[in-house]
């Protein structure tokens, strides 16, 4: 009976783990900011802002922090102009910072609330959830103007939040 659930545990374990890996690229897990690492964007000290912080991490394991989903997207629009030795399509991995929970969770398939009364460190900011369920209450509790997706989300977009 004991190795029974011991079984179970571990396949519980395994789908849990296999469910939330990443998407965009699937190979490389979030990293830790340090206490030198400059958003690209803005060149803000991302660590001092643990509740934002967002993360593109390259395939060679490199990586670009930022200090909210904003100026992740402001770079994924313009990999080369903040990064000349980088490629977008050499992006591994994708990662925001969930508003209640203020876990990782996979940029691309977060749920980003936008033109609600919560500003982040460089004013108006796109507010990820990990589920449409929080993006629904945030939405309502903050008066947000609507929830996007990772492909919603365009340089016009972008515009709006300036």
């Amino acid at each position: 009976m004991k190795h029974t659930y011991k079984k179970a545990a571990g396949t519980i374990v395994l789908i849990i783990l296999l469910a939330t890996a990443p998407s965009f690229g699937g190979e490389r897990a979030p990293v830790m900011p340090t206490t030198k690492d400059k958003c690209p964007v803005c060149g803000m000290f991302v660590a001092k802002y643990p509740d934002w912080i967002a993360q593109a991490i390259f395939s060679d394991g490199s990586y670009a922090v930022f200090d909210g989903p904003k100026d992740l997207f402001k770079y994924l629009f313009a990999v080369k102009r903040y990064t000349p030795s980088k490629e977008r399509n050499a992006i591994a991995s994708l990662f925001v910072t969930d508003y209640y929970t203020l876990k990782p969770i996979d940029g691309t398939k977060a749920f980003y609330v936008m033109g609600s009364d919560m500003y982040g460190p460089m004013g108006k900011e796109l507010v990820p959830f990990q589920n449409m369920k929080d993006a629904k209450e945030f939405l309502r509790d903050h008066k947000g103007k609507k929830i996007l997706t990772f492909k919603d989300i365009t340089p016009e977009v972008m515009k709006d939040l300036e």
